[in-house]
């Protein structure tokens, strides 16, 4: 039985800046990056957008942020996948999980912890808005969130799967935490 789901695109908090005597894959979140995505986080859930899993880039920045999101309760489980570092491919990882052979079939909900701009990139593919026209369209904020409903059929290929989601959210955390 096929049913529809859920992909829940989630940037990285605030990160330490770019240091020459740091290598980028091991920039953590600021103080105020953690505080922020919690607050987020709090607010995600508040709003009912919880996972059965969290997917996280294996960058410190992006693991940091998923770690927070699953002790904050948005999933019980976590892992690392290098499909989501930047500028890696992300489309192979999601034919992966709605095949046939997916690591967990019947999953409702994924949540996938990643970077600018590979994150908006994967949504404007998803809703068939060209790469050409992509950038500054659609673009997640640090620790902003973005919601898509993916066809229900399963096992799509990857020219099907293009164009075939629907975006129902798109929040920056300023909107998230407004009045708070």
């Amino acid at each position: 039985m096929s049913h529809h789901r859920q992909l829940l695109l989630l940037r990285h908090g605030i990160a330490e800046q770019r240091d020459e005597g740091l290598d980028d894959g091991s920039r953590p979140l600021t103080a105020a990056g953690r505080e922020r995505t919690a607050l987020v986080l709090q607010r995600l859930l508040e709003l009912d957008l919880r996972a059965e899993l969290l997917l996280s880039s294996p960058l410190v920045r992006a693991r940091q942020t998923a770690e927070l999101a699953r002790d904050a309760g948005l999933a019980a489980d976590l892992e690392l996948e290098s499909g989501l570092a930047p500028e890696a491919d992300p489309v192979p990882l999601l034919l992966r999980w709605l095949g046939p052979a997916s690591p967990r079939p019947g999953w409702s909900r994924l949540a996938l912890v990643g970077h600018e701009p590979d994150l908006s990139r994967l949504a404007a593919w998803l809703i068939g808005v060209p790469a050409s026209q992509a950038e500054g369209r659609l673009r997640l904020k640090k620790a902003g969130a973005l919601l898509l409903q993916l066809p229900a059929e399963n096992g799509l290929a990857e020219q099907a799967l293009a164009g075939s989601a629907r975006l129902l959210l798109l929040l920056s955390p300023k909107t998230l935490l407004a009045g708070r």
